[in-house]
């Protein structure tokens, strides 16, 4: 009886230990962005926004008593290399979750992998909205949100004459039928639309395109380090118009690395930058700049990748300290999972797994400084779940436009 006993006790006891030992086991999170490559302007600041976020929960005792743990790879601006580093980080690395991609492109060519492994992946970036997975979360701004209120706001101020140049890819060529479909609703005209490759960068065809058209403001939609080259180029051929971008100044921070006044009368709908005058933003960019002292610019996607981490820290506390995708979908599915982010109070929809935003409308004016001549608080992505994107009840791991909607909601 006395072996029977011990022996017990020891079992039990090794029990609490490998509990213990698991209790403080790193939870590990991938990061895949591009640290080099024509989007590193924009995007290593995201890596910077999880280190951030990482050492400060770390600092406070991690997530449940475990600490996090990142596993990093330089994506390199290259498709292949996020399908590549996806595999690895899933298969090989055994990471918890992924927070992964700047273009659409990179989110498209991961995506199906993250499928096929069951993973969970946080895409913290601006996009052009319509994905409806529930291996994604996303805490970057959509459509609804950034262009139901800029270009209303633009038609009013300026006229209803749009002339649209995109990205020729899936963000610019989707973005800009939402740009279409809203000019429309406003009784608006588009008198040009132009989708530009990834790697031009001369754009004296356009700008002649543009002045023989006489917009009253020009929708830009553009991308990266070459296409970023139209608007010094604009700007030297006397275009003088105003524009207005959901991309531009939040990702890019043109007004900054541009010489003044080539971004003169942007305005561009963001979701936070770091001009934000508010308590929780100037606390953040002090905590920043304390860390990083050498960046040039916080942007909006570098707030995103920070608050993804504590809204991934709070899903799994929720979850009683599991990782498990399926419990943390439970938590999200309560509906009240919010965070206070330097921008505001920001909420993940239960439905799309998409977050509502405070969205600020920032003005660069002639010498580049940045003003905010309107502010709209807690805009919701309300067009995936008004549409039939529900991921409570059905995962289509579809991506939808308004062009190819639901088929229930057909």
């Amino acid at each position: 009886m006395k072996k029977t006993l011990n022996g017990a006790m020891t079992a039990l006891g090794l029990i609490l230990l490998c509990s213990a030992a698991n209790a403080q086991d790193p939870i590990k999170l991938g990061v895949l962005e591009d640290q080099s490559g024509d989007f590193a302007a924009a995007t290593i600041g995201k890596v910077h926004g999880i280190q951030l976020a990482t050492e400060e929960i770390n600092a406070a005792g991690g997530i449940a008593g475990r600490p996090l743990e990142l596993v990093i790879y330089d994506t390199q601006s290259d498709n292949t290399r996020y399908q590549e580093f996806m595999r690895r980080v899933l298969q090989r690395d055994k990471v918890d979750a992924v927070f992964a991609g700047f273009s659409s492109a990179s989110r498209e060519a991961y995506r199906p992998i993250v499928n096929q492994f069951d993973g969970l992946a946080f895409y913290n970036n601006q996009y052009e909205g319509g994905v409806c997975d529930a291996n994604m979360i996303v805490t970057g701004a959509v459509p609804e949100q950034q262009f139901s209120t800029l270009l209303p706001y633009m038609m009013e101020t300026y006229g209803k004459k749009v002339y649209t140049i995109a990205a020729d890819y899936n963000f610019g060529q989707i973005s800009a039928e939402w740009v279409r479909n809203l000019v429309k609703d406003g009784g608006g005209e588009m008198v040009g639309e132009e989708f530009i490759p990834l790697g031009v960068s001369q754009f004296s065809q356009t700008i002649q395109n543009i002045q023989a058209a006489k917009p009253d403001f020009v929708v830009t939609l553009l991308v990266g380090t070459a296409q970023a080259s139209y608007y010094e180029q604009a700007a030297a051929a006397n275009v003088n118009l105003p524009m207005a971008s959901s991309v531009n100044v939040g990702q890019g921070y043109e007004h900054k690395r541009f010489k003044p006044p080539s971004l003169a009368n942007m305005y561009a709908t963001v979701n936070w930058v770091e001009e934000v005058d508010n308590p929780q933003s100037k606390a953040f960019v002090e905590r920043w700049h304390k860390k990083f002292p050498d960046e040039p610019y916080i942007n909006q996607e570098a707030e995103n990748s920070y608050l993804a981490v504590y809204l991934y820290k709070q899903m799994v506390e929720r979850a009683n300290g599991s990782t498990d995708k399926e419990e943390l979908r439970k938590v999200i599915a309560q509906g009240d999972v919010c965070y206070d982010a330097p921008e505001g109070k920001v909420c993940l929809d239960p439905k799309s797994q998409h977050m509502s935003h405070s969205i600020y409308l920032a003005k660069v004016n002639e010498d580049h400084s940045i003003s905010f001549p309107k502010v709209w608080n807690d805009i919701k992505p309300y067009w995936l779940g008004e549409v039939g994107c529900d991921l409570t009840k059905k995962d289509p791991s579809e991506q939808y436009t308004p062009s190819n909607l639901p088929k229930a909601a057909d």
